[in-house]
C-alpha cells in the first residue's frame, strides 16, 4: 500500500506525456504566443493578484521540468513555489514611440530568440502598457507547448476571464453543433451505415498512405512561402488582422456551410492572390512580362493540421479546477491530419469555398489523426523520442504550412477587469515559415499569422490579401442572392 508520503509525491510529481517530451526535442521545441489587446491599460498589481488566485492553482502552471540525473533522463513535472515576479514582465520603454505598433510587433519577435529558463515553470506573461491601432494596452502570454494543447491553453487562460458586462459569470463557448442521422427506413439506413464505413476505412487507408509517403519523399512544391531546412531555428514575427465574423456567417448561411468552411476558402483564396503576385514579380525581377495569371499549374501546398484527441476541458471545469481544486483532463493528445490546398485563380470566388468544404468532408471521413496519433505513440514508446521527433519534423518539413482555427466567446470578456478588444495566438518552434490561425470573438475573426519574414517578408500584404478575399467572396454570395 501507498503511504502518506507516496501519495504526495506523486500528487506533487507527473511524468512528461510522450508529446510533451516531443516538444522539448531539440528540432521541435515549440511555444505557444497568446497576444491579447486591452481596451485599458493594464493594472500589473491587479493581474499578479487575479493570476495568484487562478492560474497558479493550475499544476502545470506551478511546475517546474526536471530532468533525472542517470542515465535514463526521464523528465517530469515537479511541483516549486512560483515566484509572480519571475513571469510577469514588464518592459521599460517609451511609450510614446512614433510606430507602437511596429515596437509591439518587434518586441513579440525577439521572443521567438530567447529559449525559456527550465528552472522555473515554463510560462510568461509580458505586460505592454502602449496604445496601439487596435488596443490600449497589450498582453503576450509564452508558454510552452509541452504544458499543454493549443486549444486546452487558450480555454484555461478564457477560464481567467470574466464577461465584461458580468463580472462574475464565466465566457460563453459555443459548442461544436453534431448533425444526427435521420432513421427514416431501416433497410437504406443499413446501407447508407455500410456505404459509410467502407468510404471511412477507404479514406483512412488513402490518407495514412499519403502520410507514410510524406515521411519518405512526397514533399510540396517549392514556392515563394516554403521554408528551407532549419526554418524553425529562425526569428518569427506576429500579425493580425481582423475581419467580420457576420460577413463569414452570411456566407456560411447562404452557402449552408460551417464558418471554418468559409475560414479554409478565404484562406485558400488569399494564399492564391499572394503567391500570383509573389511569382508575377520573380518574373519581372527576371525581365519577363507579367501576366494576370503568374501561378505554376499544379502545385502542391498542404496544412498540417494538429488534432487534439482527448476532449478539451469545458471553461467551467477549469475554472472549478483552479478555484477548488477539482480535478480535469489534461494533457497532450495530438494526432496529425494533412489537409491540401488548391492554388488557383478562380473566375468565381464562391469556388474556393466550395473546393474547402470538399476537402474539410472529405477529412471528416477519416482516421487520419487517431492513426497518426497511435502510430506516433507506438513509434515513440518503441524507439523513443529522437526517432519521433525526427519523424514528426519530416512529415513537417515536407509539408508547406500549419493552420487552425477556435472558437472564441460570444460576448466581450475582460481579463482581470480589463476588458479584451482582441485574442491573437500562434505556435512557434516548428519547421513551418507560415502559420495560420483564426479566432473568433464576439462578431470578429481575427487572422494571426506567424511567419519567418526572411521568407514572408510582407505579411500585412498577406493579411490584406485575405481580407480582400473575404470581401470578394461576400459581395459574390450578395450578388448571387
Amino acid at each position: 500500500m501507498m503511504g502518506e508520503n507516496d501519495v504526495e509525491a506523486v500528487i506533487r510529481e507527473q511524468p512528461l506525456s510522450p508529446a510533451a517530451q516531443l516538444f522539448h526535442s531539440p528540432r521541435f521545441n515549440c511555444y505557444v504566443i497568446a497576444i491579447m489587446g486591452c481596451k485599458t491599460r493594464i493594472n500589473p498589481d491587479v493581474v499578479k493578484s487575479g493570476l495568484e488566485h487562478t492560474l497558479l492553482k493550475h499544476p502545470r502552471f506551478s511546475s517546474k521540468l526536471v530532468v533525472d540525473s542517470n542515465w535514463r533522463k526521464k523528465k517530469r513535472w515537479t511541483r516549486t513555489m512560483v515566484n509572480l515576479e519571475d513571469h510577469v514582465i514588464i518592459p521599460d520603454f517609451d511609450p510614446n514611440t512614433d510606430f507602437p505598433d511596429q515596437f509591439v510587433e518587434n518586441y513579440i519577435s525577439n521572443l521567438t530568440t530567447t529559449p525559456m529558463d527550465l528552472s522555473k515553470p515554463l510560462w510568461e506573461l509580458h505586460l505592454l502598457n502602449i496604445k496601439t491601432s487596435d488596443a490600449e494596452a497589450v498582453g503576450v502570454f509564452r508558454i510552452h507547448h509541452s504544458m499543454g494543447d493549443g486549444a486546452s491553453l487558450i480555454s484555461l487562460l478564457l477560464a481567467c476571464t470574466r464577461k465584461t458586462s458580468d463580472p462574475e459569470a464565466l465566457p460563453c463557448v459555443p459548442g461544436q453543433k453534431r448533425v444526427g442521422s435521420t432513421n427514416s427506413g431501416r433497410f437504406w439506413w443499413f446501407l447508407l451505415a455500410i456505404w459509410s464505413v467502407l468510404r471511412l476505412i477507404w479514406n483512412t487507408l488513402v490518407d495514412v498512405f499519403l502520410f507514410v509517403v510524406t515521411i519518405l519523399f512526397f514533399k510540396d512544391t517549392k514556392t515563394p512561402i516554403k521554408g528551407a531546412l532549419g526554418v524553425e531555428q529562425n526569428i518569427k514575427k506576429f500579425v493580425h488582422r481582423t475581419v467580420s465574423l457576420d460577413d463569414i456567417k452570411l456566407v456560411k448561411n447562404a452557402m449552408n456551410m460551417t464558418v471554418n468552411d468559409v475560414v479554409l476558402g478565404v484562406t485558400q483564396a488569399g494564399l492564391s492572390r499572394y503567391l500570383n503576385r509573389r511569382y508575377g514579380e520573380d518574373e519581372k525581377n527576371r525581365g519577363q512580362k507579367q501576366r494576370k495569371n503568374n501561378l505554376p499549374k499544379s502545385i502542391r501546398l498542404r496544412a498540417t493540421v494538429l488534432v487534439n484527441l482527448r476532449p478539451t476541458a469545458g471553461i467551467q471545469a477549469l475554472a472549478d479546477m483552479m478555484a477548488k481544486g477539482s480535478k480535469t483532463r489534461w494533457g497532450n493528445l495530438i494526432g496529425y491530419i494533412l489537409l491540401p490546398f488548391t492554388i488557383a485563380l478562380q473566375d468565381n470566388p464562391l469556388d474556393y469555398v466550395r473546393q474547402a468544404k470538399a476537402t474539410i468532408d472529405r477529412k471528416k471521413r477519416s482516421l487520419e489523426a487517431i492513426c497518426t496519433f497511435s502510430s506516433g505513440q507506438l513509434i515513440l514508446r518503441t524507439f523513443g523520442v529522437k526517432v519521433a521527433a525526427a519523424l514528426t519534423h519530416r512529415v513537417l518539413s515536407n509539408t508547406t504550412m500549419a493552420f487552425s482555427s477556435l472558437v472564441g466567446p460570444l460576448e466581450e470578456i475582460s481579463f482581470y477587469g480589463h476588458p479584451i478588444a482582441y485574442l491573437a495566438p500562434s505556435v512557434y518552434g516548428h519547421p513551418h515559415a507560415l502559420t495560420i490561425h483564426c479566432q473568433s470573438y464576439v462578431n470578429k475573426m481575427i487572422i494571426a499569422l506567424a511567419v519567418d519574414p526572411n521568407v514572408i517578408p510582407d505579411p500585412h500584404q498577406f493579411c490584406d490579401d485575405l481580407e480582400e478575399s473575404l470581401k470578394l467572396i461576400q459581395a459574390a454570395v450578395v450578388k448571387n442572392s
